[in-house]
């Protein structure tokens, strides 16, 4: 077993539940104290005790319905987040395809972008310049490279923001159901980039709904449910008790 690229360290996350300030203006500036702990009520725990590592190479999936935690996952180990408690290590050059149109200038245009994403990303000026003209063309965005990104579907802010990520030397890659948009051609090329990623020896941490896909591209599996793993294993058996479970 290769030493670990990634040690997730019994993390949890909460963030602050706010209620409504109790009384008037002039009731706060006088009892203000009180009035704060009634605003602060509580903290919602969006990850409880999570503990996992990855070793170098590893695909590992992450499974779980809406609200779980899978993203709130994602953003610990990008940097991101801040753990409320237990820790995050990670040993490997990070790059992250967490959301549509992250880290893009809505007035820029798609050839703009890739140039202010790439160095985002960690690559020099230079290096973007001369993966340019091979970004554009993995897009499929033709002349809609020239526009201005906010004229872009979802769709199309997913094939630019992948093509970046796909001409990265990536050492560990998180996507976090991106690959949800845009046609299933495109979608079939992502994963066959994914899949070349994987025999170079990525680490590669893969949110998705899609169960098919989550076989398909990962070595181990973990499934969260109330914020919290339910099961930790390999892919077919935890995708199987998930979906039993969701019926």
């Amino acid at each position: 077993m290769n030493d670990p690229v990634l040690i997730v360290d019994d993390v949890t996350k909460t963030y602050p539940v706010y209620g409504h300030l109790v009384g008037s203006l002039k009731h706060f500036l006088f009892h203000a104290s009180k009035s704060l702990r009634s605003f602060r009520k509580s903290t919602f725990e969006a990850l409880r005790n999570i503990s996992f590592e990855v070793s170098k190479g590893e695909a590992l999936g992450v499974i779980g319905k809406n609200g779980a935690g899978k993203s709130t996952l994602l953003g610990l180990i990008a940097g991101v987040l801040r753990p409320t408690k237990g820790k995050v290590t990670v040993n490997a050059r990070v790059s992250p395809l967490l959301e549509l149109g992250g880290g893009f200038h809505p007035d820029l245009t798609g050839e703009e972008n890739i140039l202010l994403n790439g160095v985002l990303l960690g690559m020099t000026k230079s290096e973007v310049m001369a993966k340019a003209d091979r970004i554009a063309e993995f897009s499929e965005l033709g002349d809609f490279i020239e526009q201005p990104i906010r004229t872009y579907s979802s769709g199309m802010l997913a094939r630019l923001g992948f093509s970046i990520i796909a001409h990265l030397d990536p050492e560990l890659l998180l996507i976090d159901e991106v690959l949800a948009v845009g046609d299933k051609d495109f979608q079939k090329k992502c994963i066959s980039k994914i899949m070349e990623f994987k025999r170079n020896g990525v680490t590669i941490i893969f949110v998705s709904h899609s169960m098919p896909d989550v076989a398909k591209l990962c070595d181990r599996v973990i499934w969260i449910e109330n914020h919290s793993i339910k099961q930790v294993g390999e892919p077919r058996e935890v995708i199987n008790k998930y979906l039993s479970y969701e019926k």
